[in-house]
């Protein structure tokens, strides 16, 4: 017996989460649920607004699509071609391989503190944190002096930290020069990365030479001719698979990646905890050594059936689950 249930799925944001060009009041969805015989696999396919290039109605479409031919298919056959939407290649390859007992139950839960705003926080929590102490601050948001103070402080602060920054592309090379100066030289060397500091590849390598400042790539490896490579000035790629793609399209990144001696760090894009435990997962199973960035789900007011550990934000569960989860679709073949 084979079965496949689609459920929708919408979670409030914490007010002021402004993606790009757009404020972010629910974080919308779909849990893909594979069943055959006693086995059964799970996956999250949310496509991240202003940054995957689907839609979510265009995700519902193939993944429906996906699900109509892995039903018709002979048990323990190849499964169906991958979608060519990574949301939806991602989500089914997660369901697909718990479904074979090939996501492994191990998981570590520590991650990389996210700063946006007032450092003090963080702060106060990189002091609890046992054992190598990372967190990424966003940086581009504001005028460069802002971004200079922050980073100043973050590591005067903690002087055993390892800061990773992220500006999207946002500064001009004359910004990015200015915030440059704005850091106390003696603290350059605590910046372990700034993910695509200016608005193009080209900029961002000249950066990388002339500061000294390693350089990752984010965006970049979204793109259909990135191709990942030993460059000066470049240390680590950034990994979403939300907006990669599928299990295995993501570990061949990562192993070429680490074939070149570059870091390859495993990302959220925003997804539930349903999906940021999956991320853990994934990131124990490919990345042990390396500290992920999943600490976006404080950015939810509402956690999803798989809860992260020591959260006391709220759990939507089946037995609770309102009107923030619904059947979409679902078929079963015998």
């Amino acid at each position: 017996m084979r079965k496949a249930t689609l459920y929708q799925f919408s979670l409030p944001m914490e007010a002021g989460v402004i993606l790009r060009y757009q404020r972010l009041k629910t974080r919308d969805g779909f849990l893909v649920h594979l069943q055959e015989d006693e086995w059964d696999g799970w996956g999250e396919i949310s496509p991240l607004p202003e940054f995957s290039h689907e839609t979510l109605e265009q995700a519902k479409i193939s993944v429906v699509e996906w699900l109509q031919q892995w039903l018709q298919q002979p048990w323990r056959n190849t499964p169906p071609e991958e979608s060519d939407l990574p949301s939806v290649a991602f989500g089914i390859s997660c369901a697909l391989a718990e479904l074979q007992g090939k996501l492994p139950e191990t998981v570590n839960y520590r991650k990389a503190p996210l700063c946006t705003g007032d450092p003090d926080d963080v702060i106060l929590r990189l002091g609890n944190m046992a054992g190598q102490k990372i967190a990424k601050v966003k940086v581009g948001l504001y005028e460069a002096v802002r971004d200079g103070m922050v980073v100043n402080v973050m590591l005067e602060a903690v002087p055993d930290l390892q800061l990773r920054l992220d500006a999207n592309r946002s500064w001009t090379r004359t910004k990015a020069e200015g915030f440059v100066k704005y850091v106390n030289p003696d603290f350059r060397q605590r910046i372990a990365f700034i993910e695509e500091p200016c608005k193009t590849r080209e900029e961002s390598l000249a950066f990388a030479r002339e500061t000294g400042i390693a350089i990752a790539w984010d965006e970049s490896v979204r793109e259909a001719d990135f191709k990942v490579e030993a460059q000066k000035g470049v240390s680590a790629i950034i990994i979403k698979p939300t907006l990669v793609g599928s299990i295995d399209h993501c570990r061949q990144l990562i192993i070429q990646a680490h074939q070149l001696g570059l870091e390859a760090v495993i990302s959220s894009s925003i997804e539930s905890s349903f999906g940021l435990t999956q991320l853990a997962r994934l990131a124990q199973w490919f990345t042990p050594d390396t500290l992920p960035g999943l600490d976006t789900l404080h950015l939810i007011q509402s956690q999803l059936i798989r809860c992260w550990p020591d959260s006391d934000i709220q759990c939507v569960t089946f037995d609770r689950t309102f009107d923030r989860l619904a059947t979409v679709w679902s078929c079963e073949c015998q």
